[in-house]
This record gives structure tokens, C-alpha cells and sequence, in this order.
């Protein structure tokens, strides 16, 4: 029992002692801690003072330099504010002195109006003054010479014309005449050495084409059931086929030359086979484009070659030969191209010149022939559109433009294309003309020729080529012929189309007739 207590005692004071040393550790862990959370608040105090102070003085750093600020911008706005008033004020002085000026000047204007207003009186009076003489000397002419003011005025006129009528006259022959032998004869050999180097058939071609048969039967072949076949040959080559009365021949009808050709040699080819139907008519076509493409392309690259003409766009190659197809008032443009390039490098070399030039130009002159029948306009604007596409020269595009006078021939290779297409054109046979068209070209030639005063009677001769007027000698003096002549040429150049050149020939005869009795 006294071992127990004893023990119990033992624990008891050990758990007593324990729990003072936790005391005493919790004290001393209080204590520590207190220590601690008195130095962090001083610290912590001190952290604050100290940031205030740093606070206080940026505030005061930022208000000295906002002081600062402040009094530089006043400056500025004061320094700005005084060049703005220099500046005001030297205006001030400019206007000022603008308007002392424009008063001294409207007191100077106002002194020279009234000086001009005081010599328009005096010029009025005098202007008055020289009236009233003219008028008094004008009633004393009249009544010297015995006319009034207007007869007198006619009389002149009519003397002034008849002098300067007769002056003209005499001026222009001897100009013509002047002319006329510098380069009358220059020109004629020229062209005629050109002609006389160039020998070229002339064939008249037309817009049908004539077919033979073998038989009249073939006719009713071609025809077909119902007319299918010549519906198959019509619709795929756009050509017409006349079937007439015409023993073993079938016409070929269109104004387009190349189909014209395709439809020729088609038919040929289905005659001689003696196949046809609407399936062998349509392979048969398309054959016979194929060759005449062919032909066509062959024959524009013989022209070029025969002349000699290099660098030549294949598609105006193309172009020309299709002109082989195309025929111009029956002559065929082809050859009629090719006769122009070759008189156009003749009378370029017999005048010094580059030949390469004017006959690449007289030889696409009339390419738009070729595009015609495809597009609108007339041949001289798609010649020079096709020209200027395929990159051709501005000599040679301005020699197509005025080939026909739509423009001014302004340089040497358009004038020398002009002379040489009017020759090719002349030459006999090379057109053809139809009776009625001849005969009203003629009638309109000998109506412009006797539309003038003073003309008895007009004859057109040589096919047109010249026109004879005779003309009355009581109005048409010997000084009045040459004027005439001009005259009635302009008016023939501004109103007829015609090939070549005319001839204006005026005769006039006085006669005299009496009798002896």
C-alpha cells in the first residue's frame, strides 16, 4: 500500500512538474512571440514614416515640376501669343498700305476718266464733223459724176472683178505652166517606166460561179428527194444553187468568194463521185474547206514571196490569200494587191527611195477587202484595224488610211499607193462595169460639166476618161478658161467616184459671118 502511494505521489509530482514546464514553455514561447510582434510593428512603423516621407517629398518633386510646366507653357503661350499680334499688326500695315494704294489709284483713275471722257467728246465732235464733210463731198461726187452711191459701188466692183479676174488667170497659167515642167515629165516617166516593168493579166471575174454536168439527170440527183440535197449543200456552204434551164450547168451564186469556192469544188468532187447524200454532202464540204484553206494559205505565202516582203504577221498572210478569192468591180484584189506592191517599189526606187516599204504597204492596202464581208465598216477602216492588231509600221498603217483619200496623204509611201493603186485600176479591162452604171457615170460627168454659167454642151469621150466643153464666147473670156477648167475639176473630184483620172478639156470659138453681095 505505501509502495502504491508512493508511486502515485511519484506520478502526481511528475505530471505536476510536466505541466509547470509546459506552463513555463508556453510563457517563454508568449513571450518570444510578443517580442517579435513588437519588432515587426516598429519595423513596420518605421517601413510607413519612412514612406510617407518618400511620398512627401515626390509630391513636392511633382509640384516643383508642375510649377515648372506650367511657367515653360506660359512662356510659350506668351512668346506665341506676341508673334500672333507682330503678325496681325504687319497685316494691319499691308492692308494699310493696299488701301492708300488702291486710293491713289482711284484717284488716278478717276482723273483719266475724266480726261478719256473729255477726248471721246472731242473725238465725237471731230467723228461728227468728218460726216458731215463726207457727206457734203459724197453729194458732190454724186452730182459731178452723175451716180449714186450704190451705182458707184456696183461700177467698181464689176472693174475690180474683171481685173482680178484676168489677173488670176494669167497668175495660174504661169504657175501651170511653171509646174508643168518641173514635174510633168519627171512624173510621166516615172509611171510609165513603172507600167512598162510590169506585165499582169487582167481578168474580169464575177460573183457566180458555173458548174458543169454530165448529164441533165444529175440535176434531179443533186436536187434529191424533196430537195433535200440542195438544202444540205445550201444550208452548209451558204451558198445559192440555180437550177434553171440551162443545159448540163448549175450556177453558183454568193457575194462571198470563198464560199462560193468551197461550194464549186464540193459539187465537183460529188458529181465526179456520184455519191450524194446529205452525209456524203457534209464530208464532202468539210474536204473542200480544208483544200481551200490550204489554197488560201498557199496563195498568200507565194505572194509574199514573190515580193519579197518579209516579217509579215501569218494571220494578214491569211488574209491575203483570201483576197484571192475576193474580186473589187470584176478585177481580182489579189492580183490587184500584188500589181500595186510591184508598181509601188518601182516609182519608190525611180524616186530614191526604200522600195521595202511602199510595197508592203501596196500590198496590204486593200487587206480589209478580205474582212468585209465578216464585219461592218468599209475596207479602208478594217485594213487599218488589222494593221494596227498585227503590229504593222505607222507608215504603212497611214498608207491603208489614205489610199482612197478618207484622210490627207501626208508622207511619200501613201502618195506613191495612191498613184499606184489609180494605176492598177486604169489599166483597160481591169475593171468591169455594167452597161447601166457606164452609161449613168457618163450622163452624171456631162451634167456637172453643163451645170456651170457660160457652158453650151458637155461630150463625155475616151470612156469617160475625158470630158469636152464647149462654152458660149459672148461669157466665157479667154482669161475665164483656166478658172473654169479648175472649177468644174473640183466640183467632178467632190461629187463623182470614178477610177483613174478625166481630162477637162475646154474649147471655146468666136466666129464671124458675112456675105458679099
Amino acid at each position: 500500500m505505501p509502495i502504491s502511494i508512493s508511486i502515485i505521489c511519484i506520478v502526481i509530482a511528475a505530471l505536476v512538474f510536466g505541466a509547470i514546464g509546459v506552463v513555463a514553455g508556453i510563457n517563454y514561447r508568449k513571450s518570444v512571440a510578443e517580442k517579435q510582434i513588437g519588432s515587426a510593428e516598429q519595423e513596420a512603423n518605421k517601413i510607413v514614416s519612412e514612406a510617407m516621407k518618400t511620398a512627401e517629398a515626390k509630391k513636392k518633386e511633382a509640384v516643383l515640376e508642375g510649377k515648372d510646366e506650367i511657367h515653360r507653357l506660359r512662356n510659350e503661350s506668351e512668346k506665341e501669343l506676341a508673334d500672333r499680334r507682330r503678325e496681325v499688326q504687319r497685316q494691319e500695315r499691308r492692308i494699310q498700305q493696299k488701301e492708300e494704294n488702291l486710293d491713289k489709284k482711284m484717284n488716278n483713275l478717276e482723273a483719266k476718266e475724266e480726261k478719256v471722257s473729255k477726248k471721246l467728246k472731242d473725238a465725237e465732235a471731230k467723228v461728227a464733223e468728218v460726216e458731215q464733210i463726207k457727206r457734203s463731198q459724197f453729194e458732190m461726187l454724186e452730182r459731178i459724176s452723175g451716180f449714186t452711191a450704190d451705182q458707184a459701188k456696183t461700177y467698181l466692183l464689176d472693174q475690180l472683178d474683171g481685173e482680178l479676174a484676168h489677173e488670176k488667170s494669167v497668175k495660174i497659167l504661169e504657175y501651170e505652166e511653171q509646174l508643168k515642167d518641173e514635174s510633168e515629165k519627171l512624173a510621166r516617166k516615172i509611171i510609165s517606166l513603172s507600167i512598162q516593168r510590169l506585165a499582169a493579166d487582167q481578168v474580169s471575174e464575177a460573183t457566180v460561179s458555173v458548174v458543169a454536168l454530165p448529164n441533165d439527170e444529175m440535176k434531179g440527183r443533186i436536187i434529191g428527194r424533196e430537195g433535200r440535197n440542195i438544202r444540205a449543200i445550201e444550208n452548209a456552204t451558204g451558198v445559192d444553187l440555180i437550177i434553171d434551164d440551162t443545159p448540163e450547168a448549175i450556177t453558183l451564186s454568193s457575194f462571198e468568194p470563198v464560199r462560193r469556192e468551197i461550194a464549186r469544188v464540193a459539187l465537183e468532187r460529188l458529181i465526179a463521185d456520184g455519191r450524194i447524200h446529205p452525209a456524203r454532202i457534209e464530208e464532202t464540204i468539210e474536204k473542200a474547206r480544208r483544200e481551200v484553206n490550204s489554197k488560201i494559205k498557199q496563195a498568200g505565202d507565194r505572194a509574199v514571196l514573190d515580193l519579197g516582203v518579209r516579217g509579215i504577221h501569218p494571220e494578214l498572210v491569211k488574209l491575203l490569200g483570201k483576197l484571192r478569192y475576193r474580186t473589187s468591180y470584176g478585177q481580182n484584189v489579189l492580183d490587184h494587191s500584188i500589181e500595186v506592191a510591184y508598181i509601188s517599189g518601182m516609182i519608190a526606187s525611180e524616186l530614191g527611195l526604200d522600195p521595202t516599204v511602199a510595197k508592203r504597204a501596196g500590198l496590204l492596202h486593200d487587206i480589209g477587202k478580205a474582212l468585209d464581208h465578216e464585219f461592218d465598216g468599209s475596207h479602208v477602216e478594217l485594213g487599218v484595224e488589222a494593221a494596227r492588231k498585227y503590229k504593222e509600221s505607222d507608215a504603212v498603217i497611214h498608207a491603208i488610211q489614205a489610199h482612197h483619200g478618207d484622210v490627207e496623204a501626208k508622207t511619200v509611201v501613201a502618195c506613191i499607193v495612191q498613184a499606184a493603186d489609180a494605176i492598177s485600176a486604169a489599166r483597160p479591162g481591169a475593171r468591169r462595169e455594167n452597161l447601166e452604171n457606164y452609161i449613168k457615170r457618163l450622163q452624171k460627168l456631162e451634167e456637172v460639166a453643163s451645170s456651170f454659167k457660160g457652158v453650151a454642151s458637155s461630150y463625155a469621150i475616151q470612156a469617160g476618161r475625158e470630158i469636152r466643153i464647149m462654152v458660149k464666147p459672148e461669157i466665157v473670156g479667154d482669161e475665164r478658161m483656166v478658172s473654169l477648167a479648175r472649177d468644174i475639176c473640183k466640183k467632178i473630184e467632190d461629187e463623182l467616184d470614178y477610177p483613174g483620172q478625166i481630162k477637162v478639156n475646154i474649147i471655146r470659138e468666136s466666129r464671124a459671118v458675112d456675105f458679099a453681095k
